[in-house]
């Protein structure tokens, strides 16, 4: 949303620390799916059953999850880099014990072990490359969301080639990544100010008394009992080796990432947050219901996991954009209670699975992962009302829908005004500078509103800002216009996650005021994210009543129309 002076800031001109935790990013990701194409070679080579092997699955989510409830509390005190640190080291230290064992106990302990610096690492990765990266916060989340695709669609993949030659190799390769991801972030990543409250070990259990959060967490837990009963035990079934089984993932893989990051936020912002959930979790079970029936067919369960790979990322988007917007509580105790409740339910998924197999057969896992499906949506029926308050934010508690907020003095006036909505980055003056000239060529007062997003990327949230940053932005840009002689007001709009909605409110903002223009610039993330279906520029410029405009300093206003957001979605970055 934010604008640019002249041609946009590159998201991948990042400090060395930003790049450092980055690519530590992508090899964590990489953990879950990385097992995925050794599953077989390895019951086979350490002659263990398919749920002796699927405890791998469990050590390292049951691990995480109980861990997600105090990360939070040791970042709080130690600091963000010391944990990132720690985290990594764990990982580094129990990939490779993993990889020199040689029994399937000693797998799944290490695997365990593995599970808790996971849990260190990705509780405090975000806002480390939040607070770390240049140009703002959009560029930040690009660099997220590529990692996060990068790890899901490569972990596959390395697993694959790895395995191939042996069930040791992915693990002695996540301990070597992983050692100079550690390297990096010791050597780049500076210490970051600790948070001025700590917070406390027992606040994410404590938030599970709210009933939104609650509902959502455990619609979460039915979600990843089904999910990773496909994770873990579709790969025997497909009846594959380690590299063609890491095709298999990698296809999946690609498919999780591609929906997650381009097509849910559209289909959010055309469909609404819940439908979208109802309609993608029936789908889910469908799909898990098709591979049950045609378990014995590898053809069948191959083309349903890849095609499952578009509803999982659908999944992750909405689900933890739903948790932000009911969830009266701190965006990171908000996190680690979700995880908690979602890991759990990963965590015992594949143990389960594999006991009901020895017992009956192969297909009755996937007709119980197809059932917890279908469970999970009257689970989130229960909350709809609470989810749709939030979004329209008329919700009883905290306001975590799009709001927005005065700052200043604002003088009584009945003139048209003009708003120029911008983000928190260093483009940002120059971009009010330009709304300022549209302003006083049209004779109208001028309204900047400066948006203050919580980014929202798979289980994690974190604030881009604080409240006194985005204040101070706004007072700087109206003692600026002032120093210029250009009357101008402030609001702040503070968004979660959801960039349409944010677009809406505006809109609506702008005709309750009778605005004659709303002026936005270009946005560091780039025009295909920018211009797409389901962003804050496009649902802005469908639901205002009045004109909007694309200000550059350099160039003219232009109107944004139907057809110039085509053009400009098509356009180079």
């Amino acid at each position: 949303m934010s604008a640019s002076q002249g041609k946009a800031a590159s998201p991948f001109r990042q400090p060395k620390a930003v790049w450092a935790v980055a690519f530590a990013c992508v090899i964590s990701f990489m953990g879950i799916g990385l097992v995925d194409p050794i599953l077989p070679a390895l019951a086979d080579s350490l002659h263990a059953t398919p749920s002796q092997v699927s405890l791998l699955f469990s050590s390292y989510l049951i691990v995480t999850a109980v861990a997600m409830l105090t990360v939070g509390w040791v970042s709080s005190r130690i600091g963000a880099k010391r944990t990132l640190v720690i985290g990594l080291t764990v990982i580094v230290v129990f990939s490779a014990l993993a990889g020199a064992t040689g029994s399937i106990n000693g797998i799944v302990g290490f695997r365990a072990g593995w599970g808790l610096g996971n849990a260190l690492f990705i509780a405090t990765s975000l806002a480390v490359i939040v607070a770390s990266a240049s140009g703002g916060f959009g560029g930040a989340i690009i660099l997220y969301e590529t990692a996060l695709g990068l790890g899901i669609a490569v972990g596959p993949l390395l697993g694959g080639e790895l395995g191939s030659i042996s069930w040791r190799g992915p693990f002695f390769g996540v301990a070597v990544l992983m050692a100079v991801a550690l390297l990096a972030t010791l050597a780049f990543v500076p210490h970051l100010p600790k948070p001025k409250r700590p917070t406390s070990p027992i606040a994410p259990l404590k938030a599970l008394r709210h009933r939104g959060l609650l509902t959502m967490g455990l619609m979460a837990l039915l979600y990843n009992w089904g999910f990773f009963t496909m994770l873990g035990y579709a790969p025997y079934p497909m009846k594959l080796g380690a590299h063609q089984l890491g095709l298999v993932f990698t296809g999946w893989g690609l498919l999780v990432a591609a929906f997650s990051v381009f097509f849910a936020p559209r289909l959010q912002a055309r469909y609404g947050t819940a439908p979208v959930l109802y309609a993608n979790l029936f789908g889910l079970g469908i799909v898990m219901a098709l591979i049950a029936a045609g378990v014995a067919n590898p053809t069948v369960v191959i083309v349903a996991v890849i095609v499952s790979g578009a509803f999982i990322g659908i999944n992750n988007t909405l689900t933890t954009q739903a948790v932000m917007l009911v969830s009266p509580v701190e965006r990171p105790v908000a996190s680690s209670a979700y995880g908690f409740l979602r890991f759990i339910g990963g965590g015992l998924a594949p143990y389960v699975a594999g006991k009901l197999a020895e017992a009956t057969d192969l297909s009755v896992p996937f007709y119980l992962g197809a059932a917890t499906f279908l469970l999970a949506i009257p689970v989130l029926a229960s909350g709809h009302r609470l989810l749709r308050r939030a979004e329209a934010g008329t919700g009883d508690s905290e306001p975590v829908a799009p709001t927005l907020t005065p700052i200043g003095t604002h003088a009584p006036t009945d003139a048209p005004r003009v708003i120029v909505a911008v983000g928190g980055h260093d483009k940002a003056p120059a971009i009010v500078d330009a709304a300022a000239r549209l302003a006083r060529d049209t004779g109208s007062p001028l309204e900047v509103v400066h948006v203050q997003q919580t980014a929202v990327v798979e289980e994690q949230a974190v604030d881009t800002e604080t409240d006194d940053q985005a204040r101070a932005a706004v007072t700087a840009h109206l003692d600026r216009l002032a120093a210029l002689g250009v009357p101008a007001t402030g609001q702040i709009l503070t968004s979660v996650g959801d960039h349409a909605a944010a677009g809406r409110v505006l809109a609506q903002h702008a005709a309750d005021v009778h605005a004659r223009t709303v002026a936005i610039g270009r946005s560091p993330r780039g025009p295909l994210t920018q211009f797409a279906d389901g962003s804050l520029t496009t649902a802005l410029t469908h639901s205002a009543t009045c004109t909007v405009v694309l200000v550059d300093p350099d160039s003219a206003p232009r109107p944004l129309t139907e057809q110039s957001l085509t053009e400009l979605r098509n356009s180079p970055a």
